[in-house]
């Protein structure tokens, strides 16, 4: 090799450690700066080991069971921004973070989907949010919803899927695996990669979303639930709803959650689920569709 080729190997690795120092610079300071931009909303509860962030709104009524939202893959409560707001109008609704996804810490465990709804369970309980519940999911949220509906049939009274997802591995798995390394260099913030997600959203609820699609701890959870997506679609498909649960499926795409409109037809899906009482009986039944 020569000494000029040496020289301009050289140089090009200076100049890319220049760069990935000053990108790893840009990501703490902005990282450091949206943790005093965007504090946590609701509140941390202990789940066993660590804390899980909830929010809940609207006003709680005995008759009319509080609604639960499942955020979309390697999402976070901050999605629901327009739904909440419109269900809240009517009656308590309550978003949350997944362990390790936004304000929610993660778990020495390794990640299980099939022990999400658990997770769920234990954070309603310690968080007093007892009672009858409708769970409504989004994509891989949905698949969330279902398994927890199946889990505990006896204090869900409704199920609203909404995009319900396929088992088929999502396109974004390869990219949401590099996401994490991406962001530490803080390569992902400067190209603004996962920036559309947030698009639509209030302003408040778009930075805080744009904020934690740049963060690699949040990243590295989500990545995770891309990379067992097909388990978690297939324990949820699998698992047996109780008969006559009312069960709704929604497509909101294009748009998903980000669209305003569509949040009115998420709260115009929740009357006929509330209205119904509770009936105990053997469970049964697989997914329905309405």
């Amino acid at each position: 090799m020569s000494a000029r080729v040496q020289q301009i190997l050289k140089t090009t690795a200076v100049i890319t450690i220049v760069i990935l120092l000053a990108g790893a610079t840009y990501q703490g300071v902005a990282t450091a700066v949206e943790r005093r931009k965007y504090p946590h909303p609701g509140s941390l509860v202990d789940v066993g080991g660590h804390q899980l962030h909830i929010y809940c709104t609207g006003e709680h009524s005995r008759s009319v069971p509080t609604v639960i939202l499942e955020a979309p893959e390697g999402g976070m409560s901050a999605e629901w921004a327009w739904v909440q707001s419109a269900v809240s109008a009517t009656r308590r609704v309550c978003s949350y973070d997944r362990g390790g996804l936004g304000w929610s810490e993660a778990g020495d465990l390794p990640y299980d989907p099939g022990r999400v709804p658990e997770e769920l369970h234990q954070l309603l309980r310690n968080a007093d949010i007892t009672g009858r519940y409708v769970l409504v999911g989004q994509s891989l949220g949905a698949a969330f919803a279902r398994l927890f509906a199946a889990r505990y049939p006896e204090e869900v009274v409704g199920l609203i899927l909404i995009d319900f997802p396929s088992a088929d591995a999502p396109s974004e798995t390869r990219m949401a695996a590099a996401s994490p390394w991406l962001a530490r260099a803080g390569l992902l913030r400067a190209s603004g990669m996962w920036a559309d997600r947030a698009e639509g959203l209030p302003e408040q609820d778009a930075g805080v979303l744009r904020s934690f699609l740049n963060r690699p701890d949040h990243l590295t959870r989500a990545s995770r639930e891309f990379a067992r997506w097909t388990q978690a679609v297939t324990l949820s498909t699998d698992a047996i709803l109780r008969p006559g649960l009312p069960v709704r499926e929604l497509t909101l795409r294009p748009g998903g959650l980000n669209n305003p409109l569509h949040a009115k037809v998420v709260a115009a899906a929740l009357p006929p689920a509330v209205t119904l009482e509770l009936t105990h009986g053997a469970r049964g039944g697989r997914r329905s569709r309405r």
